[in-house]
């Protein structure tokens, strides 16, 4: 079992302090940081342009993969996607991961007069968008007919280092987005499921699979977790207010009431030998790496007590 870190992104986080966690990330061991792709979700604050700090990630960093989790369908064009991607992965020697979804926040997507379609279309378009960047990373020139975007000739130059960079599709729902899983992803990245949700939602991707002939372990597993995790009570209560600003609380919740209701669903709260215990029981299920969230941007606390203490015992898991 690998342990990641995941950054919101769109929740205050300024250039000097994605430096200082890419810096940090790669001082510590980490082997992946990846970062949401949002404008804001809830209170509207400081938020780095995705692709623009995919740019900083390749240059700050020689080891650590890195990439969305995920870019929504609806914010660019895939030809504009799969040309940045392109890019940063040859800048980066090769670690970049093209992480992507359906796209769910509409708040965001009306605040900046985005379109934001059906359902149904969203997903018909991230399906048609794999496609069209997967033709556009092989040998061009490409042509692409399809029934939102097309190509005519297009030779998307330079081509990324060894083909294309791995495509991770986030999510779970189980009839479309595990269904363009087992068809086109090198990765498959879960969001904050209990371990036993989790172990549902493997036996139906690998229905999926066996419906569309692939071999489920081709398919690497990662989970996101919405963890509130640390070495004391004054870190786990630093992390617990600041997701309680993020997603809101009943008034007077105080922070151990709030980590009481993630235990009650599952989330991972706690110290070392609860962590452990969860990524144990992700483990037997064949779950890969977790990428826990940096909550609180401007304390290193968190990030060094997994790599201390949690990284090296879940080696062996």
């Amino acid at each position: 079992m690998q342990i990641g870190l995941m950054v919101e992104g769109q929740n205050g986080l300024t250039w000097e302090r994605w430096v200082h966690i890419l810096q940090l990330a790669e001082r510590l061991g980490f082997p992946t940081l990846f970062r949401s792709d949002h404008y804001f979700i809830g209170p509207q604050q400081d938020s780095l342009e995705a692709y623009l700090s995919f740019a900083v990630a390749a240059r700050e960093t020689s080891r650590i993969r890195f990439g969305p989790l995920v870019s929504p369908v609806t914010f660019r064009t895939p030809v504009d996607v799969a040309r940045m991607a392109a890019q940063i992965d040859l800048l980066s020697g090769g670690r970049f991961v093209m992480g992507l979804g359906a796209g769910w926040n509409e708040a965001e997507h009306r605040a900046y007069g985005i379109p934001f379609p059906p359902i149904g279309e969203r997903f018909a378009r991230l399906e048609e968008a794999i496609r069209l960047m997967k033709t556009l990373w092989s040998e061009g020139p490409a042509s692409f007919d399809g029934r939102f975007y097309r190509l005519e000739g297009a030779n998307l130059l330079p081509k990324p280092s060894a083909g294309r960079p791995p495509i991770l599709i986030g999510g779970s729902g189980e009839k479309k987005t595990l269904r363009l899983v087992a068809m086109y992803a090198d990765e498959w990245n879960a969001v904050n499921l209990s371990p036993e949700a989790y172990a549902a939602k493997v036996a139906v991707l690998e229905r999926h699979c066996e419906a569309v002939g692939r071999d489920a372990a081709t398919i690497r597993r990662s989970l996101m977790a919405f963890a509130v995790v640390g070495p004391d009570e004054r870190t786990l209560d630093r992390a617990t207010e600041r997701m309680m600003r993020m997603w809101g609380a009943p008034a007077g919740t105080t922070p151990a009431q709030y980590r009481g209701g993630l235990r009650a669903r599952g989330m991972i709260v706690g110290g070392r030998e609860e962590i452990l215990d969860a990524l144990g029981r992700y483990a037997e299920h064949g779950l890969q790496e977790v990428q826990f969230q940096h909550f609180v941007f401007e304390d290193d606390t968190v990030p060094e007590f997994l790599a201390a203490e949690v990284v090296p015992a879940a080696a062996g898991l």
